[in-house]
């Protein structure tokens, strides 16, 4: 959640504002997890009921090439959300978390 966090300060300070993130992989079928996510990040954070969506990629891929999917919609159709996560954490608690976090990474730097 923290390294997603400086990521996404990351792609803010290249002009970019995320408003929504999408997730995968079998961690997320963690709701505390995602929940974490959403709150450390400030944003939204969508689960979709394919957990693997990288492996449902490419085969979406492999499919719309051999002509088994019909066109980018058919790979949309795929994509189903299963749950939203909206950061319910407060302004105060993110903050005192993410300057945790910045202590400890600093704790890690060579002088």
């Amino acid at each position: 959640a923290y390294q997603t966090k400086d990521l996404l300060g990351a792609i803010a300070a290249d002009g970019v504002a995320v408003q929504l993130m999408g997730i995968d992989g079998g961690m997320v079928a963690n709701n505390w997890l995602c929940q974490f996510i959403a709150d450390i990040c400030a944003v939204p954070l969508d689960r979709p009921t394919n957990l693997e969506t990288t492996a449902l990629g490419a085969a979406a891929l492999a499919g719309l090439q051999s002509g088994v999917v019909d066109g980018l919609d058919g790979i949309r159709a795929m994509n189903k959300q299963d749950q939203t996560f909206s950061p319910q954490m407060s302004p105060e608690e993110r903050k005192t978390l993410l300057h945790g976090w910045t202590k400890a990474v600093e704790r890690t730097l060579l002088p």
